[in-house]
């Protein structure tokens, strides 16, 4: 059995702006001290499985506290953990937390967020 998808790290501030830059991004704020986190995780690996190229990120918000108020100041949206943030160019276009980060959900926001920019899921 091989390792299930992980999101990618934001490693700091400038990445943080990298990944605010993006085309389209999903930002998961996540605790490991936290039980509905450790599901809401489940539901993030389960849309990497479906879709392994999701431009999907994670903060850490126990070890990475200040990046993740800096995500909460640079994008308006108020820090709750665990929670998705999904970002077209650094313009929220949907955020949900806790029991409402549900991996068909995030599909559906970015298939839409997708069409909105004229990519087509799954295109070269």
């Amino acid at each position: 059995m091989t390792d299930s998808p992980a999101p990618r790290p934001i490693a700091g501030p400038a990445q943080l702006d990298d990944v605010l830059a993006a085309p389209l991004a999903l930002v998961y704020k996540h605790s490991t001290r936290c039980p509905i986190a450790a599901a809401a995780m489940q539901e993030v690996r389960q849309l990497l499985e479906e879709r392994p190229d999701a431009p999907v990120w994670i903060v850490d918000v126990n070890v990475q506290r200040a990046l993740s108020r800096e995500v909460a100041d640079r994008t308006g949206v108020t820090h709750e953990s665990p929670q998705a943030i999904l970002l077209a160019n650094g313009e929220v276009l949907y955020d949900a937390s806790h029991f409402d980060v549900k991996a068909d959900e995030l599909a559906r926001e970015l298939d839409a967020a997708g069409e909105e920019r004229g990519e087509a899921r799954g295109a070269a």
